[in-house]
Formats: structure tokens, sequence, C-alpha cells
């Protein structure tokens, strides 16, 4: 998610409010077809099992706070760029993975403008209120990138933690309530297609050493 988000084309409605309260329809849920509602539906329905655990509450809260604005990946690519002395890579990275946040938040999701399924999380789960619509995710967009971009630069054991970060943050999503299940496997999507767009075009330049 970024700092690039202005307008909230995706927020529920008055209406949708009023609609969810009286059918118990989610918001957005129907906008992509009677087979993506199912999929939310169940992903939702496997969610919900584990909603009220203090402890998972707590894990996938605080994952979905720490994705904002990309800390959590800043914060690990500063650490690694100290560890590896090389402050053009973590310049790199920084600017890649702004470029990948306005990619998605102002350019993907301005094509969809699905509604959230809740404005600011579930009931005991809340976090930042989002200011762009749902699909894709930018949080597991921006996961799937930072993991692709900075898991190889740590190797073992320390990638599978990387990568075990990004899984979480990207759950999170649809844990707290703030995205659909799909809109969050949309984000791995599109977060691996900018993954393979983003090294191609890097290499092509001769720079693959900022990678």
């Amino acid at each position: 998610m970024s700092i690039l988000e202005h307008d909230d084309p995706g927020s529920p409605t008055v209406g949708e409010k009023i609609d969810e309260a009286v059918t118990g329809e989610v918001p957005g849920q129907h906008q992509f077809g009677s087979g993506v509602e199912r999929f939310d539906e169940i992903a939702d329905a496997l969610l919900e099992r584990v909603r009220g655990n203090p402890i998972a509450d707590r894990v996938f809260t605080t994952a979905s706070h720490v994705g904002d604005f990309s800390l959590v990946w800043h914060s690990i690519n500063i650490a690694i760029g100290i560890s590896e002395r090389k402050p053009k890579r973590v310049v790199a990275f920084a600017a890649l993975i702004g470029v990948e946040s306005l990619v998605v938040n102002q350019g993907v999701k301005r094509m969809f403008k699905r509604s959230r399924p809740t404005v600011a999380g579930e009931t005991g789960l809340a976090v930042r209120r989002p200011s762009t619509s749902s699909f894709p995710s930018g949080h597991a967009s921006a996961a799937t990138f930072a993991a692709a971009m900075l898991a190889p630069r740590v190797g073992r054991p320390f990638s599978a933690a990387v990568v075990a970060a990004a899984v979480v943050v990207a759950i999170s999503r649809a844990y707290v309530r703030i995205h659909h299940a799909s809109d969050v496997v949309a984000g791995v999507v599109t977060g691996s297609l900018i993954v393979a767009a983003t090294r191609r075009l890097v290499k092509r330049f001769g720079r693959g050493d900022l990678l």
C-alpha cells in the first residue's frame, strides 16, 4: 500500500452498507461473478474458523499494519543493505517498490474499483482505512514483489523468513476483512508479473547488479 493513495473509489456506499445490514451481502463480493463470489465465501469461512484466536488476531493484525506503505519491506531492505554494504541496492529497491505501488494503486485498482468487504477491518481487527479500491490487494502485490526481490539477497535460511513474512502479510488482508480473498490472489499474481517485468527491464539496461 502506498502514500500515493488519494481517492476512495472503492469504499462501500451508504446503499451498500444498508444492503449488507439487511441482506447480509458483503460489498463487492458479487462484482466478478458467481465463481469468484463462491471462492471468496469459502475462503472467508475458513478464516472465520481462526478469527477470535488471540494469537492469530494479533499476528495478522500486526502484519497488516507493518505492511502499510511497505514499511516492513523497506526495513528489511535497509537491514540487508547495511549487511551487504551496497547502498545502491537499497536505493534501487526503494525506487522499484515505489513504482510497483504506483502501478497497482493508481493504475490497476482504478480499472476495477471494487468495493471492500469492510471499511476499516473486521470488528476487533481494525486497521488503517485505505483510500483506494479493493482489487487487487496492494499489500499482497507489494509482499510478492518484496519477497521475490529481497529473498535472493539474503540466502537460506533467512530467505524462507522473508517469504513467510510475505505470505502472512498477504493473508492478513483477507483475515482482517479489508480485502476479499480473491483480491489477495490477484495481488500475488500482479506482484509476480511486475517482478518479471522489472527483472527483464533492469537486466536489459545492464543493471542486474542492482537486484
